[in-house]
């Protein structure tokens, strides 16, 4: 089997599991070398993910991978939170965090830059809508963005308190 579908097949067990765990699959991932794969699984939910929902999801995803045993090697299961700057993979994440502080990089030059910072303004048909630090506000292919993630706002947040 192919890296491609021992991938797809992860994602489909791993957003099952997270599911039936009340959670939001934010992103999975296998990586590292074919004979000793590291899984990586993200999850959140409203109120923040706990310890314990990490270990529910590692030991509910585990098992079924054991059981299924498409992952023809031994390999590390991780399960976690997103962090403060979350990851954003999807077009629904980029409309949910429109307002928030992000930084991003696209697979090639959008205006003469690949890398941007700033805040995220929204989505507007195929396109992210982006207030650049630098540039100002860009409208970026959301299939050119190669990485994407939140940035906290310290500054902000010391404000509040």
């Amino acid at each position: 089997m192919g890296s491609r579908s021992i991938q797809e097949r992860v994602r489909a067990v791993t957003e099952r599991v997270a599911i039936d765990n009340g959670l939001e699959l934010v992103h999975c991932e296998v990586a590292g070398p074919e004979n000793k794969p590291i899984v990586r699984v993200f999850i959140d939910k409203p109120e923040g993910v706990t310890h314990e929902n990490c270990a529910a999801m590692s030991l509910n995803l585990g098992t079924i991978l054991d059981v299924e045993d498409f992952i023809h090697s031994a390999y590390t299961l991780e399960v976690s939170s997103p962090g403060l700057e979350r990851g954003l993979y999807k077009r629904d994440d980029f409309e949910r965090f429109a307002g928030n502080l992000a930084k991003l990089r696209t697979n090639g030059p959008i205006g003469g830059q690949r890398n941007f910072r700033g805040r995220l303004l929204g989505v507007e048909g195929p396109n992210l809508l982006f207030e650049d630090r630098t540039s100002g506000q860009v409208s970026i292919p959301l299939e050119a963005v190669a990485k994407a993630n939140l940035e906290y706002d310290f500054d902000a947040e010391l404000r509040r308190k």
